[in-house]
């Protein structure tokens, strides 16, 4: 664990994430993580402290929670701020469930159109959900093209079980012939 929250509650989310993610299909997976998160979160209790629902002043908060020690999957909770999102991004082909653990969020996903190993592509909004406390949503490649948003006033945070640890992705950014160039992105962890 990478960081101490309420000990007792997160020791009890890694045994259930544990079982979760024992499978070979990331369909299954993907519910059972689903299934996990939201009946945590919509528990009784929180579990997390606040030094883990701090918003961060420049851009998302992004912390870790849990690493597994096999490499099946990391935990880490983020923190959007008013007016704090992502650029539309990929998953660099991993896995991802969801959930929101306080306010809401906005996900746009969308359909990819072309070849981004060849050049700029296009992409084409497929849905937009505004997900509140304890709705949980996933990922799966090649199905991973997204954006999130805080749509509101007051800070949303998300918890974030990716399949493995997602050190970097792709982001895209228009370009000026009207589609979207691909930038390699670093991914850190907020202190």
């Amino acid at each position: 664990m990478a960081v101490s929250a309420r000990p007792s509650h997160v020791k009890g989310l890694i045994r259930r994430l544990d079982r979760a993610v024992d499978s070979a299909d990331p369909h299954a997976i993907c519910q059972q993580v689903k299934h996990v998160l939201s009946d945590v979160v919509n528990g009784s209790e929180p579990f997390l402290d606040a030094s883990f629902l701090e918003p961060a002043p420049d851009r998302y908060a992004r912390r870790l929670l849990h690493h597994d020690p096999r490499g099946r999957y990391t935990v880490v909770i983020m923190v959007w701020d008013q007016g704090q999102g992502t650029p539309l991004h990929d998953h660099a082909g991993m896995w991802c469930v969801e959930c929101v653990y306080r306010g809401r969020i906005r996900v746009t996903s969308f359909d990819l159109e072309g070849d981004p190993e060849v050049g700029p592509v296009r992409f084409t909004p497929e849905s937009v959900i505004l997900a509140g406390v304890g709705e949980a949503g996933h990922l799966i490649p090649p199905f991973e093209y997204h954006k999130i948003e805080n749509p509101d006033t007051t800070a949303a945070v998300t918890i974030h079980v990716y399949g493995g640890e997602m050190t970097w992705c792709h982001a895209f950014f228009p370009d000026e012939a009207g589609g979207y160039r691909r930038e390699h992105r670093t991914l850190t962890y907020t202190t």
